[in-house]
């Protein structure tokens, strides 16, 4: 069973370069062949003051880059459901918060009048066990524990990553990180 992976698996262990070697110990072509590819903070970012975020929503990937450049992760996340609904741009981290609550957004009761008007930390909660909190009103970066949204067009907005990664982001990250969505 050594050379069967699962989608899971391969995911979770942001794998791609396993999959790209693959690819090409098959045809001897090298081609990448998820959307999940590293990027330059130089592309997005002027400078690294203190970190910065880069948020995906084509490949669904968001990137971290610590600001002395000595870490870099890339994780797979979970997009907005519909370009309505995604907001692009450049922001920043202003608040963090471990185990955070849920309050539907007054366009999400609309849509949905039946929603909760709060959701406490726990297993029930959309925002997972940890997030980060931008300067745009209701948009979050933040953990989920419905695994089967990462990799997705599945939120009202947010970005969504798996609770173990946006834990580590959570600890990498601080306020006053910068942040782009694309």
């Amino acid at each position: 069973m050594a050379g069967i992976w699962t989608r899971r698996a391969v995911i979770a262990a942001g794998a791609s370069a396993v999959l790209t070697a693959r690819a090409q110990a098959a045809d001897g072509v090298r081609r990448n062949i998820s959307s999940f590819a590293t990027a330059d903070w130089r592309d997005h970012f002027d400078t690294l003051k203190n970190g910065a975020i880069l948020a995906d929503t084509d490949s669904r990937a968001v990137h971290f880059w610590s600001e002395d450049e000595s870490i870099y992760k890339l994780y797979p996340s979970s997009v907005p459901l519909s370009e309505e609904l995604t907001r692009l741009g450049y922001t920043r981290v202003i608040r963090k918060v471990e185990g955070p609550t849920w309050t539907p957004t007054p366009s999400m009761r609309e849509r949905d009048p039946s929603l909760p008007k709060v959701v406490p930390a726990g297993p029930q909660n959309p925002l997972g066990t940890h997030a980060l909190y931008l300067s745009w009103q209701y948009y979050r970066i933040h953990g989920t524990h419905d695994t089967r949204k990462i990799g997705r067009k599945s939120s009202d907005g947010c970005i969504g990553l798996y609770n173990e990664k946006i834990a580590e982001l959570f600890a990498l990250a601080k306020v006053g990180t910068q942040v782009r969505l694309i």
